[in-house]
């Protein structure tokens, strides 16, 4: 049996804030507008992955929110090309680097809080 990445999928509560940033600020391609279930969604196209967004059905009863540490979903890494450039371009459009690029072994990281506090983290490979 072979196991192969397919999607992410985010729940969100603002599905337009969350497509303008994955479109504007990340370069995602909107696919389809579509539902999930009863719940309005979107798909979108990040350089080959695809990102479901949802927001919440009729009945159901969300708790919590990504700015809390919990079990299961941390962050979602993304690779560039330049990651220094990328913390400008982010930092001007207004997102929170809580750590800015710094060098780990064979690696350049940094990490930001997207829309509804969504934790996510940029890798440049270095060398």
């Amino acid at each position: 049996m072979t196991y192969r990445f397919h999607h992410v999928h985010l729940i969100c509560k603002d599905l337009e804030g969350m497509i303008n940033f994955f479109t504007e600020a990340l370069g995602a391609i909107l696919v389809t507008r579509k539902k999930f279930g009863t719940a309005d969604g979107a798909s979108l196209d990040l350089q080959g992955t695809t990102v479901n967004l949802r927001v919440d059905r009729e009945d159901e009863v969300m708790t919590g929110d990504a700015s809390q540490t919990r079990y299961g979903y941390d962050h979602i890494g993304l690779q560039v090309e330049d990651i220094d450039a990328a913390y400008e371009d982010l930092k001007k459009r207004g997102f929170n680097f809580f750590m800015a690029p710094k060098d780990i072994p064979d690696l350049r990281i940094a990490f930001f809080r997207g829309p509804e506090d969504i934790t996510i983290e940029l890798i440049q490979a270095l060398g």
